[in-house]
């Protein structure tokens, strides 16, 4: 596709996957917009996770020295028992021999890096808040997109292509596949916070521990020197096996006393677990659900990306970065085919596959398995040593296993 013959692609939510995928764009010469619901964007949600193969795109747009200077840069993956038994070490990132980081983020941040971004490289106006999008429709050889305003209004956008970057919840995924139903619920509920913490472990541990039927928590900081005792911004996922739900709403308030009595006796060495979680401001709290894979993501000039085509549970630190993958994916596409719904497909055809095999992946065996495996070979007990249990070898096979299908294991291209 020739420079005097590039789309102009309508971009519809300025999450992580419609930010990065503007990046994209612009950096190819492909004109585009964002299009946001909420009238003003703000820092939102907790932590969040950049595995090194998204790393590497987001470096390659040149966003490394704001990203590093934002995160904590993951050192090591550590997994634990409900005991505080170590069970398995590994290093991460850059420590592990990648070429680029693993970053650990508040999502706010990352959003932040990314909103100024695009506004610097593409005009203050690049992002357009305060649209609802309600639907597509094709037309003449281009797409529709129809927004709603705060004051109700009606607002049309005509473009080459649509991509639907608005999240779990995405319109234009109800409207390409009505018929759906509910997501898949996975059994549990996470409770999610933030705690300023003295530095624990390496200080850029993400640390894993326990299993699901005695309660699980996964904590990694996602701030340096946040105070003038050089602390950090931790944050904490608690999950515990619930009843049946499936409402997905990021910001729904939580209650520390719904779960906090699975970990009463959790005082390890490195880290006073009930202490850490009462020093917490704010519990948000929000079902494990992913959706199973969709057979088609893409109608004539639209398309999904990012959690709009491939909502999953969150249990290998992967959303974000498949979103990332994916928006690269649709540049080279759009790059490579001069015809846009040509290239929607070539797009769809190379991440679709993809993107399925990490949502059943991280169903039966994502990084945290290594705990299952502990847990189940133990007996739930405490043990003498963990080569009793499970061999080094096996754990590493588990996570590498992870990291084959998920796209990022050292080596692969």
């Amino acid at each position: 596709m020739t420079a005097t013959n590039r789309p102009e692609i309508v971009i519809v939510g300025a999450g992580v996957a419609g930010l990065v995928l503007a990046l994209e764009l612009h950096d190819a010469g492909i004109p585009c917009r964002v299009y946001e619901s909420v009238p003003e964007i703000r820092a939102l949600g907790v932590g969040i996770n950049v595995l090194p193969h998204a790393g590497a795109v987001l470096g390659q747009l040149g966003l490394e020295a704001d990203l590093s200077a934002a995160a904590v840069l993951t050192r090591e993956s550590v997994f634990f028992t409900r005991f505080g038994q170590l069970a398995y070490r590994e290093p991460a990132g850059r420590d592990a021999g990648y070429p680029d980081p693993q970053y650990s983020i508040h999502r706010g941040d990352l959003q932040a890096v990314l909103l100024s971004a695009v506004r610097e490289r593409l005009g203050p106006d690049a992002v357009v808040t305060g649209h609802t999008c309600t639907g597509t429709r094709d037309e003449d050889g281009h797409v529709t997109a129809e927004f709603r305003t705060a004051d109700g209004a009606v607002v049309r956008v005509r473009g080459d292509a649509v991509i639907a970057c608005d999240g779990v919840n995405s319109v234009i995924r109800k409207q390409l596949h009505p018929k759906e139903g509910e997501p898949r619920y996975s059994g549990v509920t996470m409770w999610r916070g933030v705690t300023v913490w003295e530095p624990f472990l390496s200080g850029g541990s993400m640390v894993r521990i326990g299993w699901l039927d005695k309660g699980k928590l996964v904590i990694y900081p996602i701030r340096d020197n946040v105070d003038a005792q050089g602390r950090q911004l931790v944050n904490w996922v608690a999950e515990r096996e619930t009843p049946q739900r499936t409402d997905r709403d990021w910001i729904r308030q939580g209650e520390l006393a719904d779960f906090a009595s699975a970990y009463a006796d959790w005082h390890f060495d490195w880290l006073d677990v009930p202490a850490f979680l009462e020093a917490t401001d704010t519990v948000l709290e929000y079902p494990m659900v992913d959706q199973e894979p969709l057979d088609w993501w893409t109608a004539g000039r639209v398309t999904l990306l990012g959690d709009a085509a491939h909502p999953m549970v969150p249990r290998g630190s992967n959303g974000a970065g498949q979103a990332v993958l994916d928006a690269r994916a649709l540049r080279t596409a759009l790059v490579e085919e001069p015809d846009v719904r040509s290239a929607l497909q070539a797009y769809e055809h190379k991440r679709r596959p993809a993107t399925a095999a990490v949502v059943r992946t991280n169903r039966a065996n994502p990084p945290d398995a290594i705990l299952r495996e502990v847990s189940r070979r133990s007996g739930d007990r405490p043990f003498a040593r963990i080569e009793d249990v499970i061999s080094r070898e096996e754990l590493a096979a588990i996570s590498d296993g992870y990291k084959n299908v998920a796209g990022y294991a050292l080596g692969t291209p």
